[in-house]
């Protein structure tokens, strides 16, 4: 059983330009594929921001994010983490760090079957 609990305090904000950082505590059975940040926007299927393969650390990201995000581990405080510069207002949404237990494409979430409650970006212009 994998647990994710997102801190943040349910929302976030931040001017266009700025920075955010999310993290995402992954406790119970650590057996995990891939791990990954995950956004929506309403009206909007959700998306993949970031992925890490849990095996060889290989990270995955989207044209629309890549070069401003960053995603990390720390595997001693079970952590993860999701570093946003260059913070753009499309990038507003709600912000999901997910695990998944199979084998599939690292950005599309039907592959993740774990996800935590969310956090509430929002990129001011």
């Amino acid at each position: 059983q994998v647990e994710l609990v997102e801190s943040g305090g349910g929302s976030v904000q931040a001017q266009a330009g700025g920075s955010l950082r999310l993290s995402c505590v992954v406790s119970g059975v650590i057996y995990t594929t891939a791990i990954g940040w995950f956004r929506q926007a309403p009206g909007k299927e959700r998306e993949g921001v970031a992925a890490i393969i849990s095996g060889t650390g290989v990270t995955y990201y989207p044209d629309s994010v890549k070069g401003r995000f960053t995603i990390s581990r720390n595997n001693a405080k079970n952590t993860l983490y999701l570093q946003m510069n260059s913070l753009k207002p499309e990038d507003t949404g709600m912000y999901y760090c997910a695990a998944s237990r199979t084998y599939g494409s690292p950005l599309s979430a039907r592959f993740y079957s774990t996800w935590d409650q969310g956090t509430q970006v929002t990129v001011s212009s």
